[in-house]
């Protein structure tokens, strides 16, 4: 009988000591799995800034050099069509445009810094270039391939001299809204 009372009490305290154990093995378990998840989400949220610091630019004073190759970088995205929006654009715009190798629009403002002249001569070597006149369009947009639309704070010639922002426009409808304004000023053929 004796035997029998120490082995039960063996056996029970060895199962408490067991079950604690386990417990213990569980929530450390668990705690790995929520620091795991907690990592990958941390890792996410880092992934989506850096996606979206490629993608999204703050040019403060001074920096013109840099927001000038940043729209050179941004045409040149461009393999069948670029369209620019910018009402107060000069022939900084024909200078950045003139590599490129496709059509290229630009719906620029009834007062635009761009002579006539300027806009003859520049077809006459490159032949790509057709503009509209519009004072509809306050901000600045460029349109690629009909499909990618970038906003931009300042127009191409003052791009750099202030604070200023280039953005990609993410949302599907603000795109397409853009997108179907312009198409109502170049006739409708986007």
């Amino acid at each position: 009988m004796d035997a029998f009372v120490a082995m039960r009490h063996y056996i029970s305290s060895n199962l408490i000591e067991q079950k604690y154990i386990n417990n213990m093995v569980l929530e450390d378990n668990e705690r790995i799995n929520k620091n795991t998840v907690d990592i990958k989400l941390l890792q996410e949220s880092f992934d989506k800034l850096e996606t979206a610091k490629k993608i999204n630019h703050v040019y403060f004073n001074g920096k013109v050099y840099d927001a000038y190759s940043k729209v050179l970088d941004i045409f040149g995205e461009a393999k069948d069509e670029l369209i620019v929006v910018d009402r107060y654009t000069d022939k900084t715009f024909l200078d950045m445009i003139r590599s490129l190798e496709c059509k290229v629009i630009l719906i620029t403002g009834k007062r635009s810094k761009l002579s006539k002249l300027d806009i003859e001569k520049y077809n006459r070597d490159y032949n790509n270039l057709t503009i509209y006149y519009d004072d509809t369009f306050h901000d600045r947009y460029f349109v690629i391939d009909n499909n990618k639309v970038y906003h931009s704070g300042n127009s191409i010639n003052h791009i750099g001299y202030r604070k200023s922002g280039i953005d990609v426009i993410h949302d599907k409808n603000v795109c397409a809204t853009v997108i179907n304004d312009i198409a109502k000023i170049i006739g409708g053929r986007l």
